[in-house]
């Protein structure tokens, strides 16, 4: 902890530049990038002075505008005092001033001298003092208080004392002191306090570098009212390291490779380590070393690494994967620039794997490999090529590749490698004819995907021959040519000789019979074939317009077949190409038409259309017949191209229906055909568009006017034949009534309700004697009874005689209720 010293004084006179010649502060050791250093001090008597400054080694130090001298970049103070010079410099006249500055390293802490240092410093606040006049006196800057070096994990006492900090205006005015920032009054809060009278600021516990490396704090002095009588000063409290922390291997396993064969001097991998501590310190300065290796062959010393950036490359020859394929390395990392003695160390491993490089070509297990194949065989294993390589298994310097150097001009075998066996198999890709070759020797050489390593030679053994034995077999029958093609006017009478087609066998070691023809397919059953001498004749008249004729061509397959074992065949296809004859007459189309009544619009288009082609169809001739003799004289036709022509009325006016009107088309073939179609046409009353009214489209639709009053008649009839139905159906209900109404003389007609022909008196005439309905009836005498049936219940029509009276029933019962309802 370096003294702290900070005067502040009040220069009586003015005189610009700097106060001294050399400026000589103390500063730590380890120096940080933008870490504030000192103030250098420039006075200037004219306040709108523009001074800018500068230094003497730019790379290392930088002095700002308001005079603060920071570190550039981080470094280490030697022990000997770091000079350079700061300049100042007018920007308006040019005038420049220099000022020598020596940085001091502060000595290095020990217990014995945080014993020793019972004394704190003061920092005393820059201040500043107006007066009331017109006039503005000399200000003082603010000064930049350097860094508080405070080491880690102090054993106390606890709090520490650091720094007391007063105003020079505490002697007047009754001061409160306090510090804010982070470890204040800011988390971590509590670590650092102040004495709020005497200002003595203090921490509280250990501090620990690897968790804050630095304190900003800010004091800050007021009167008793709480108002601020300084500017607040800037505290910084740097956390001197100590070797508390071991290193650490980032992974405690490294894995790494080397190529078998490698030159001493080959780079193999790198391993790292990272300390807590401050790296810029001893503390932190990390040395790698090699403990041991394993296996020790070849040599016991295979590997070394650089001690200080952990690079480990190869020092010996002589590795082999075949003999040793992976090195263990034990790795130590020391701090303290591995010093054994102070510094802390740890450990990590290094396993380190020896590739394949391909040292060791492959070579054939025999000098001659032997196969056979069928003939007309393709993607069939004829060979199986075996090898064998050193080298690791299923990399590319083991990974076989076959190549044929002789015996296939014609490229009919490759040579396919197994991924699994590594074997070569041998594929036929081409067809072969047993009649034209019957045996093929290869020659093969194999190699690895990867060139051999330099120095090694391919030996004999990597080359080797094929002979591959050709098998014999049954072949198809093939016609010649496939297909045919032949040129026939359609018309072709049924019976008639039409070509003849054969087929060949290529089989000229084999003793067979002559070929059998059949057919396969005739999709109009037209031809047939000699099933010896393969002729074929028309079983049926050849028509192009067919619908088995596609752009004038048919086609047919017939098939040829041996006696072989096992018996082949081959197939075949006639094509016969027909030119056409003028054996189709023209037709109208379409064959309907609607036209109207009048004269004007009536033109009717119409369209000629024939099967035949050029030149057995168009330009047409339309014309109407002569007979009957109405044809004419109604209707006319004008021919409007080759294929079209118009049908219109030839009179005024045409009475609406259905009319056939006949037409006579002919072609301009040679000779000529023609027919005559018959057009029908809807004769109906149009609009003023010349659209068909709604009566005159049912016309239109095929129906005359004879049809029309047909229908009409039919719905008339069948309504009539359900009213009559009705009217049948009331009066049977009538009659069903009427009998349920009769009952005998002598049936009994309590409790039944009596009907009576009269309308009753209203309200007054409400009061109905129920008991009446309860007795049973008196029958009439014979004698006043008239002929027939009659209702007792029933208004008599002579004199009614006396009723008997009926007792009163004591309740009316549900035919009262009936009655109320």
């Amino acid at each position: 902890q370096a003294p702290i010293k900070a005067t502040c004084e009040e220069d009586t006179s003015c005189k610009t530049g700097f106060p001294r010649d050399v400026h000589s502060a103390v500063v730590s050791r380890s120096v940080h990038g933008g870490q504030p250093l000192l103030n250098v001090r420039f006075q200037s008597c004219d306040g709108n002075k523009k001074i800018h400054f500068g230094s003497s080694e730019p790379e290392d130090f930088r002095v700002g505008e308001d005079g603060v001298v920071y570190a550039e970049r981080s470094f280490q103070l030697s022990a000997e005092p770091t000079e350079f010079v700061v300049s100042a410099q007018d920007k308006e006249t040019q005038q420049e001033w220099q000022m020598r500055v020596k940085l001091t390293p502060e000595p290095a802490f020990t217990e014995a001298s945080e014993k020793d240092q019972r004394k704190t410093e003061d920092i005393i606040f820059p201040w500043q003092q107006y007066k009331h006049s017109s006039s503005l006196k000399r200000q003082k800057r603010d000064w930049v208080i350097p860094p508080i070096n405070l080491p880690e994990n102090s054993k106390g006492p606890f709090p520490q004392e650091l720094v007391r900090i007063r105003s020079d205006r505490d002697k007047s005015l009754s001061l409160r002191y306090s510090v804010t920032g982070p470890g204040a009054d800011q988390p971590p809060t509590g670590i650092f306090i102040i004495n709020p009278i005497s200002g003595q600021l203090s921490v509280t516990k250990p501090l620990d570098r690897e968790q804050i490396a630095s304190f900003h704090l800010r004091a800050h002095a007021v009167d008793v009212n709480g108002n601020q009588v300084e500017n607040p000063i800037d505290i910084v409290i740097n956390v001197i390291d100590m070797n508390d922390n071991r290193p650490e291997f980032l992974h405690q396993v490294w894995n790494g490779t080397v190529p078998e064969g490698s030159k001493p001097g080959t780079y193999v991998m790198t391993v790292t380590a990272i300390d807590a501590d401050d790296p810029n310190t001893q503390n932190g300065m990390l040395r790698y070393r090699i403990l041991s290796q394993a296996p020790s062959s070849p040599s016991p010393n295979m590997f070394t690494i650089n001690n200080e950036t952990g690079d480990i490359i190869t020092v010996a020859a002589g590795l082999d994967r075949e003999k040793v394929q992976q090195y263990t390395l034990i790795i130590q990392a020391t701090d303290m620039e591995g010093n054994p003695t102070y510094g802390l160390s740890n450990t990590a491993t290094a396993v380190i794997a020896v590739t394949d490089v391909n040292d060791n070509p492959p070579e054939f297990t025999a000098m001659t490999f032997y196969g056979e194949v069928p003939e007309n065989r393709v993607d069939v294993i004829v060979a199986n090529l075996t090898v064998t390589d050193k080298d690791q298994p299923h990399t590319p310097a083991w990974n076989a590749m076959y190549r044929m150097t002789g015996g296939d001009p014609t490229g009919r075998f490759t040579i396919l490698t197994d991924p699994n066996s590594n074997d070569g198999l041998v594929t036929v890709v081409k067809p072969i004819d047993f009649e034209t070759n019957r045996l093929f020797v290869l020659t093969v050489a194999a190699e690895n995907q990867v060139p051999l390593a330099k120095g090694i030679q391919h030996p004999p053994q990597s080359t080797a021959t094929v002979s591959i034995t050709v098998i014999d077999v049954n072949e198809s029958p093939y016609f010649v040519p496939n297909p045919k093609l032949v040129r026939q006017e359609e018309g072709l009478l049924a019976g008639s000789m039409l070509t003849t087609f054969t087929a060949q066998d290529p089989d000229r070691y084999m003793q067979q019979t002559s070929l059998r023809y059949s057919k396969v397919s005739d999709p109009a059953n037209w031809l047939k074939i000699d099933p010896v001498n393969g002729q074929i004749t028309t079983t049926a008249v050849l028509d192009r317009e067919s619908i088995y004729v596609q752009n004038n061509m048919y086609n047919a397959t017939f098939l040829a077949s041996d006696n072989g074992i096992p018996p082949m065949s081959g197939t075949g296809t006639l094509q016969i190409y027909l030119l056409d004859i003028n054996d189709n007459a023209p037709q109208v189309h379409p064959k309907e038409a609607t036209t109207c009544e009048t004269l004007q619009p009536n033109a009717i288009n119409i369209t000629a259309v024939d099967p035949d082609i050029d030149p057995n169809a168009g330009p047409f001739a339309f014309e109407l017949p002569d007979s009957p003799a109405s044809i004419k004289r109604n209707w006319t036709i004008v021919r409007i191209s080759g294929d079209h022509a118009q049908l219109s009325l030839r009179i005024r006016f045409l009475e609406a229906g259905i009319y056939d009107v006949p037409i006579v088309i002919t072609d301009s073939g040679n000779p000529h055909a023609s027919s005559t179609s018959l057009l029908k046409v809807k004769v109906c009353q149009c609009d003023i568009n010349g659209d068909c009214t709604d009566v005159d489209r049912i016309v239109g639709a095929g129906l005359g006017t004879g049809a029309i009053i047909a229908i009409l008649l039919c719905i008339i009839i069948l309504l009539i034949l359900v009213l009559m139905f009705v009217v049948w159906m009331k009066r049977r209900d009538k009659e069903r009534q009427a009998k349920q109404l009769l009952i005998d003389p002598e049936d009994d007609v309590r409790d039944n309700i009596l009907k009576y022909d009269e309308e009753g008196g209203g309200e007054e005439d409400q009061d109905y004697d129920l008991s009446q309905l309860q007795q049973p009836d008196t029958v009439e005498p014979d004698a006043i009874k008239p002929v027939g049936i009659r209702r007792l219940d029933e208004r008599p029509i002579h004199a009614e005689p006396q009723y008997p009276v009926r007792s009163a029933a004591p309740h009316p019962g549900d035919i009262g209720d009936f009655i109320n309802e």
